[in-house]
């Protein structure tokens, strides 16, 4: 049952000079608490909001603050590794603000690692912008995936060392929005070695309707997807769709649960995929998922498999905020 579904892998790239700003410029002394005393996220946040007050900026905090809520109760925003970015589009902010407290102690809320937060970055911006404020997003937590990058913010004593940390990190800001800022890091693969129960096993615990095929170096192969497994047991469908008295001489899917741990990815998977880089343009992306009418595109480098990018992404991101 050898199927290779052969089809031009759509490249995005993106070569022309881009403008950028350093993260570390973003941020004001005024506007870091090295030793939050709150215990809870939600206190934190109003933490973090008071030096807002404490400068003199008027705005109406309970809309604010009612914003930042609402984010955390769609998906809370708790990153892992120790960090947490809350934020919030509203019209109640006239200018993007960004805020950043460090509890010694750790809060108490759960995150997705166990890990307890000790950093928080709070982002408020007004509903009209969405670049910015995504790329900062985009940049904190490549930040945060630096090794030992808590360690080093957690025995800071100042706030021009936490600012010179960040600075020292080299993350930097593209004035355009790119791939790398919304796309899904560490994608879940799988290799041709793997059989047809592991994929499926894979899809449920993971909650995916598809998965990237990658070697034993991580190299992009291909793809497989529910529709993928589905086929494998019903390899005759199109004799069924035109003629519904189309007599099977054996229930498909009795058979194929026979032979899940003999078919291989390798039999299944597709190489009709579309790749970009981690520097393609959202727009550019954008454009050609509409024109292929494609729900993914896998990110590489050098051809290994970096990233994945949905299309559900970039509406939660951008439009939903």
């Amino acid at each position: 049952m050898t199927r290779r579904c052969q089809g031009l892998r759509y490249r995005v790239h993106s070569t022309a000079k881009r403008d950028q700003v350093k993260l570390a410029n973003l941020l004001m002394e005024r506007r870091i608490k090295l030793n939050l005393t709150a215990r809870t996220k939600e206190a934190a946040i109003l933490e973090l909001l008071q030096l807002l007050k404490d400068e003199g900026i008027q705005m109406d905090w309970d809309a604010v603050f009612q914003s930042i809520q609402e984010r955390e109760e769609i998906e809370s925003t708790s990153y892992g590794r120790g960090f947490a970015f809350p934020h919030a589009r509203s019209d109640a902010v006239h200018e993007l603000h960004i805020l950043v407290g460090v509890s010694k102690a750790g809060l108490e809320d759960r995150t997705p690692d166990d890990i307890p937060v000790h950093v928080l970055c709070l982002l408020l911006t007004p509903s009209t912008i969405a670049r910015l404020y995504l790329q900062t997003l985009s940049g904190f937590a490549r930040f945060a995936r630096q090794e030992g990058v808590l360690r080093t913010l957690l025995a800071i004593e100042s706030k021009p060392d936490l600012i010179k940390a960040i600075a020292d990190a080299g993350i930097t800001i593209d004035k355009e929005l790119m791939v790398k800022d919304i796309m899904r890091h560490n994608p879940t693969a799988v290799t041709a070695d793997d059989t047809l129960r592991d994929v499926a096993n894979m899809m449920f615990r993971h909650g995916l309707s598809a998965l990237a095929v990658v070697d034993n170096e991580g190299k992009l192969l291909g793809v497989i997807d529910d529709r993928d497994l589905i086929q494998a047991a019903m390899p005759d469908y199109r004799s069924l769709i035109s003629n519904l008295n189309y007599d099977m001489e054996v229930e498909p899917f009795e058979e194929l649960l026979k032979k899940e741990d003999k078919i291989k990815v390798s039999q299944l998977y597709r190489t009709d995929f579309e790749v970009v880089t981690p520097d393609s343009r959202i727009v550019e992306v954008a454009a050609m998922m509409i024109f292929k009418d494609c729900r993914r595109v896998f990110v590489t480098v050098d051809d290994v498999l970096v990233g994945i990018l949905l299309r559900k992404d970039i509406v939660n991101m951008i439009i939903r905020g």
